[in-house]
C-alpha cells in the first residue's frame, strides 16, 4: 500500500546535481525523474536531501563491500577477472581494480540497487547482499508498482536490458 510510504518534497534539479558531484555518479534518467517526483523517507529509503553524507557514502559502497567480503570470506570469483590470485590480498586487490570498472549502483530502497548513468532508464531494479544478487523489478516503475503498489509479481517478466557483471551474479 503506497500510503505506508511518507513522501516530502520531490528533489530539485540543484539538489541532485550536488548529490551527483558530492558522491561522484550520475542516477540513471528514471531514477531522477522518480525522486524529482518526491522523496521518499524512513529507514530503508537513501534520504539524498537530509542523511548525513557518511551514511549515504556507505549505502553507495556497500555493493562493492560486499563482493569484496564474499571474496574473502566465501571464495567468490568473479567470471571474467582471470585466474584467482592464491594469496588473499593479491585476490583482494585484483577484486578491488574489477569491481571499479563495474557500473556503480545507487541506493533505491534497503537492498535494491539500479545502475547510475544519465541518458540511461529501463535498468532492472537489483536486490545486492554479498555477491548474491537477484532482479527485483524489470524496471524502476514495475519495482515500485510490485513493492508498494498494487502489481502482483509476474515471475514471466525479465529484465529487457542487463547491467554489465552484477547481471551476470543473478542465482
Amino acid at each position: 500500500d503506497l500510503g505506508t510510504v511518507t513522501m516530502t518534497a520531490g528533489v530539485t534539479d540543484d539538489e541532485l546535481a550536488c548529490v551527483e558531484r558530492e558522491f561522484g555518479f550520475e542516477f540513471a534518467d528514471d531514477h531522477r525523474s522518480f525522486l524529482s517526483c518526491g522523496l521518499p523517507t524512513g529507514d530503508s529509503w537513501p534520504d539524498w536531501r537530509g542523511a548525513p553524507r557518511r551514511s549515504l557514502q556507505q549505502r553507495l559502497q556497500l555493493p562493492v563491500e560486499g563482493v569484496l567480503f564474499a571474496v574473502e570470506w566465501r571464495g567468490f570469483w568473479g567470471a571474467g577477472w582471470g585466474v584467482r590470485p592464491a594469496r588473499m590480498k593479491d585476490a583482494l586487490r585484483t577484486a578491488k581494480y574489477q569491481l571499479a570498472r563495474v557500473p556503480r549502483l545507487v541506493p533505491v530502497h534497503s537492498n535494491c540497487y539500479l545502475p547510475a548513468g544519465r541518458g540511461s532508464h529501463g535498468n532492472p531494479v537489483l536486490s545486492v547482499y554479498q555477491a548474491d544478487v537477484t532482479c527485483c523489478g524489470t524496471d524502476l516503475f514495475t519495482y515500485i508498482e510490485r513493492e508498494f503498489g498494487q502489481a502482483e509479481p509476474d515471475p514471466s517478466q525479465l529484465p529487457t536490458s542487463t547491467v554489465r557483471f552484477w547481471s551476470e551474479l543473478i542465482g
